[in-house]
């Protein structure tokens, strides 16, 4: 693990990155969600791999639960929100030129951020 972040939503774990790319292990806690957001330097990929939830991208809200995955194209609106009764973890990939959480334009945030 290169970096874990705790976050009011639950909390990250940076598993492996380069130049190009970034992974991380994301975990939900029940009921919490992401804010709404989006990237303007990397697209994201995401696999769910426990719990369920749903995934509003660009206004459409789609249900997920272990196996689904996601693409997120770069400038997408975007957010999950953990819909069940245990932790939703999911796999993500970035891709792009830029991984700083610093390209987070936030558009609506339960936790005032």
């Amino acid at each position: 693990m290169l970096e874990k972040s705790e976050r009011p939503w639950g909390h990250y774990e940076v598993l492996q990155e380069g130049a190009t790319y970034k992974v991380k292990s994301i975990h939900v806690l029940a009921g919490k969600r992401l804010s709404y957001q989006r990237h303007s330097k990397r697209s994201e990929h995401w696999y769910i791999t426990d719990g369920s939830g749903e995934v509003t991208l660009d206004g459409k809200i789609h249900h997920v639960a272990r196996g689904s995955v996601i693409e997120i194209p770069q400038g997408s609106l975007h957010r999950i929100s953990n819909t069940g009764q245990v932790e939703l973890i999911f796999i993500e990939v970035q891709t792009g030129t830029y991984f700083g959480e610093d390209d987070i334009e936030r558009i609506e945030d339960d936790f005032g951020r």
